[in-house]
This record gives structure tokens, sequence and C-alpha cells, in this order.
């Protein structure tokens, strides 16, 4: 599959200006990436649980088995994806944490 662009509009400052931006559908190269969930002190539990459910669409048990692994081993594997799907629920996760001023972190480790 090749690069393709496409236009998209979005409300701007008043109701009647609308801003044209452009983007990039990237070629599925089939890499996968494994996505990994780290702990660390600040960062509540519940907050962790939430995302993994709401980001990575996990039941409340496994969102809070995987949270409980990254907590007791300092890492955990949250699954294995597509890269750019990883980038993608990455990037949302890391979004929804800045928002609430908290360091999780996740990262994305090549599939061997």
């Amino acid at each position: 599959m090749a690069e393709t662009t496409h236009p998209r509009y979005e409300q701007a400052a008043g109701p009647e200006v609308a801003t044209e931006l452009e983007w990039t559908v990237a070629e599925d190269t089939g890499s996968k990436g494994k996505v990994m969930l780290h702990n660390d002190d600040l960062t509540p539990y519940d907050f962790v649980v939430n995302v993994m459910r709401h980001v990575f669409g996990f039941s409340w048990p496994k969102a809070a088995a995987v949270t409980h692994t990254a907590h007791v081993r300092g890492i955990a594997l949250v699954g294995v994806y597509p890269l750019e799907e990883a980038k993608y629920k990455v990037g949302q996760a890391h979004a929804l944490a800045r928002v609430e001023g908290y360091p999780l972190t996740l990262t994305i480790e090549p599939e061997e």
C-alpha cells in the first residue's frame, strides 16, 4: 500500500473558519511492536488500569493484571500490535497521562 494524503477539515477559532489539515497514511510494512508498561511511583494504579481498559480495550481483570505485573516487576508486556497501531495507542496513553500530570511511560520494542 502506498502513502496517501487526504484533506481533513477542522473547526478553528470561529464557527465560520475551517482549516485544512494534511495527513498521511503510512505504508504497512508488516512490522510489529511490543508495547511495554513501565512502573513509576507517581502515576496512580487506578489511572493505569483505566488507561489499559480505555486505550487498549482490556477487560478490568486483564487491565489490573498487566498493571500489577508492571508494579511488581517494574515492567510488563501490554501486547504486540502492528507498529503504527502501537505508536498510536502509546501516544493516546501518554496524552491522557500528561493531561493529568502523570509520568506514565509505555515503550515500543521491535518484535523479534
